[in-house]
């Protein structure tokens, strides 16, 4: 276990969901298996990690991250809606040989040791992070998707960056690669190069249709 964290933890994949630290993620659960395992978090540390599977595979990627479930609300249908505060990331190293409806993995975060810490605000290049708050309100705009950016600006930098490469307009294959950026310099910057890729694709596209 290192900073408190366990070693060994369940864990829910799910396709098309890629979860940042320091990021909220709700969650509808409804499967008897993942039921289950929330119930088995709520009664023990409510710590569970979310990793994204592979299309038409059971196989999935080898990072993902923990999360704390802050919030929970039992249905009268059986339903649980939860909310997921995201921790830390991890590499998967192995999965764990279980009799429980859900799969459980050892994992560890020594790769990702800065997520833990609570302001990276300082280690962030200034620059870099207003030029991609810059790009994204135009990107998003562009793609017609609605922020509050009053609301945005309470966030800490780095909450800001991962929450941006959380709901970003792009691949789950482009976000899988931001998550597994070491940093949030190295992610501000992949981030950048991504954007300007889809801006770029999309003047291509209306020069075409024009």
């Amino acid at each position: 276990m290192k900073n408190n964290l366990p070693n060994i933890i369940p864990i829910f994949p799910l396709s098309g969901v890629i979860y940042f630290p320091k990021t909220n993620l709700p969650l509808n659960i409804f499967e008897n298996r993942y039921l289950k395992l929330v119930n088995d978090c709520i009664e023990k540390n409510s710590l569970m990690g979310m990793v994204q599977s592979k299309r038409d595979s059971k196989n999935v990627y080898t990072v993902g991250c923990l999360g704390k479930i802050t919030e929970h609300r039992k249905n009268k249908d059986g339903r649980i809606l939860i909310n997921l505060t995201g921790i830390s990331r991890f590499d998967i190293k192995s999965e764990i040989n279980n009799d429980k409806l859900y799969r459980e993995f050892e994992v560890n975060y020594e790769r990702f040791y800065k997520d833990s810490e609570l302001n990276l605000s300082n280690k962030i290049n200034k620059d870099n992070i207003n030029l991609l708050l810059e790009k994204s309100k135009f990107f998003f705009e562009k793609f017609g998707l609605l922020i509050n950016w009053n609301q945005f600006k309470d966030l800490d930098q780095d909450q800001q960056i991962n929450t941006l490469a959380m709901i970003a307009p792009i691949s789950n294959e482009e976000k899988q690669t931001l998550l597994e950026a070491l940093d949030a310099n190295e992610k501000i910057k992949k981030l950048l190069e991504i954007i300007e890729f889809y801006l770029h694709e999309r003047d291509l596209n209306n020069a075409t249709l024009q």
